[in-house]
């Protein structure tokens, strides 16, 4: 058990937001005796990693609150797919057959992958499916669903009795053409399926039915049972106030919906839900990530050069500073896991609470020990153009004889990683750097000198050779020249590993070669 106190004032961010949501919504949960955690997804393209990081980041709240309190929680994933396509996705296939179908609610639309029912569903599916991976455990729930089949019918009813104040205070935040159109009700087209955005002229709350203009002809349908959904900021509060929502993470560039939103809330009748404004998702661009432009780094390719405790860990840091998504913070976020994880072990309980890893965990991270590095592995896999986990195990155990895939099952998986991101990644990337004739006499002056010894040395005392060459052939002045070219010449980059622990596990014969082959 934990020490309460060490709970009660620790910094990690899951507890400092659990412990306010205890404070400030303390009536409400004791009347219900049950915390509404939530977040959402528009399922109009793929799901991307901002998605997954507002579940990964409420499960660590969740986790944070099991260690405080025993209260019954539950975690409701919530999709928009009755939203209306508004515009096709760069990332997928079959583009004329979302073109024929822009407007309609996307369960409404095939699926361009011809893999389920629907646009929606397939894009639901797939998060689900990556979430499980994750082992989240989560309520995943329908917005299609919820309207036709009637849950938010009291809530829609609701809305209507409310409909002048909700009015008064969404108008004056909109543009003037836009004031002339706007209704919080969006009808469904009975004839096209389409979700029409259009003026409501009168809404009878006794038969729950609206009349619409619909480009001059007067439209009348029921504003329940899935004939209707809300504009977006009227609907997230209605979800808030049907499902009774405690708590709901969302992106910076939501505060000011969130704050409408939470408005509309307290019209319905209910205190809004505690908020947490997390910074954007950005690609290498620096450009907002994007579901339908599929830019930055996808689940599934992170999953395939990294592991899921990365990822989760990639996500647990500074939540509040925006974040950049793409390929090549992979193996830095894997080293930052592997270097937490092997620090944890010796940590006293309060810096352990600090740890993010305890977060990734709940407090129990793995005790295998870490043996290299994924970015030593990533310079093992470049220098000997790996193509198999093989070929870096041979390395390994050139000082880890004892070790095998099996008795390291977390260093083994590392192996498989790096093949695929240096085969994806790197390699295609390498740009080796001729050598000069002098810069060819210093490297061969290298080789020369590695050769000379014994494949027992530390790799502290070959790092010291190293350094003895460079400064023995110009670059006592600025041996930061002479690592730039061992690592253009060597390994095409402009950075690389601490060439004594390269040399080391690379070996001795097999770095000679190596330079003599980049050289020659």
């Amino acid at each position: 058990m934990l020490d309460k106190n060490l709970l009660q004032s620790t910094s990690s961010w899951p507890f400092v937001e659990i412990r306010k949501l205890l404070k400030d919504r303390k009536d409400q949960i004791n009347k219900k005796k049950k915390i509404i955690f939530q977040t959402g997804y528009g399922p109009s393209g793929l799901p991307h990693i901002g998605t997954f990081g507002e579940v990964a980041r409420t499960t660590m709240m969740i986790n944070a609150l099991s260690h405080l309190e025993k209260i019954d929680n539950e975690l409701i994933t919530f999709s928009d797919d009755m939203d209306g396509l508004r515009k096709i996705p760069d990332n997928v296939p079959n583009k004329d057959l979302l073109k024929e179908n822009l407007g309609k609610p996307l369960t409404s639309i095939p699926d361009p992958f011809n893999k389920y029912s629907s646009f929606g569903e397939h894009n639901n599916e797939l998060l689900k499916k990556f979430l499980k991976k994750f082992n989240f455990e989560f309520n995943f729930k329908s917005s299609t669903e919820n309207y036709t089949t009637g849950i938010f019918n009291n809530s829609l009813i609701r809305v209507s009795e409310k409909y002048e104040e909700i009015m008064n205070l969404i108008l004056p935040t909109l543009r003037s053409e836009r004031k002339k159109t706007y209704s919080p009700y969006l009808p469904l087209c009975p004839e096209t399926g389409k979700v029409l955005e259009i003026p409501l002229i009168e809404i009878d709350n006794k038969s729950h039915k609206a009349i619409f203009d619909n480009n001059g002809k007067k439209f009348e349908t029921s504003i329940i049972d899935g004939k209707c959904k809300l504009q977006w900021k009227v609907d997230w509060a209605m979800r808030w106030f049907t499902f009774d929502v405690d708590f709901e993470m969302y992106g910076k560039d939501l505060s000011e919906s969130a704050i409408l939103s939470s408005k509309i809330c307290k019209i319905l009748g209910k205190k809004p839900p505690n908020g947490f404004a997390y910074e954007l998702f950005l690609d290498e661009k620096g450009e907002k990530i994007s579901k339908s432009k599929g830019n930055g780094i996808t689940i599934e390719q992170w999953l395939k050069y990294a592991s899921p405790e990365s990822l989760t860990l990639y996500m647990y840091q500074n939540p509040r500073r925006a974040k950049k998504l793409y390929s090549e913070v992979v193996p830095k976020a894997v080293d930052d896991y592997l270097e937490l994880t092997e620090k944890f072990e010796s940590q006293n309980t309060k810096d352990k609470l600090l740890n993010p890893v305890w977060h990734v965990h709940n407090g129990n991270p793995p005790k295998e020990k870490f043996i290299m590095t994924f970015s030593m592995l990533l310079n093992l896999a470049s220098s000997s153009n790996a193509d198999d986990k093989k070929t870096l195990w041979k390395f390994i155990n050139r000082f880890h004889k004892n070790i095998s895939p099996n008795n390291y099952p977390m260093l083994d998986s590392l192996t498989n990683y790096a093949i695929d991101y240096f085969r994806d990644k790197i390699k295609p990337e390498k740009k080796y750097k001729k050598p000069s004739n002098e810069e060819k006499k210093s490297l061969l002056n290298l080789a020369e000198a590695i050769d000379s010894v014994s494949q027992s040395s530390s790799p502290e005392d070959i790092q010291t050779v190293v350094y003895s060459v460079g400064k023995k052939n110009g670059y006592e002045k600025n041996l930061r020249d002479w690592f730039k070219l061992i690592y253009k010449v060597l390994f095409g980059d402009n950075d690389g590993p601490r060439m004594g622990f390269f040399i080391s596990y690379f070996g001795i014969k097999e770095t000679v070669k190596l330079i003599k082959d980049k050289v020659n």
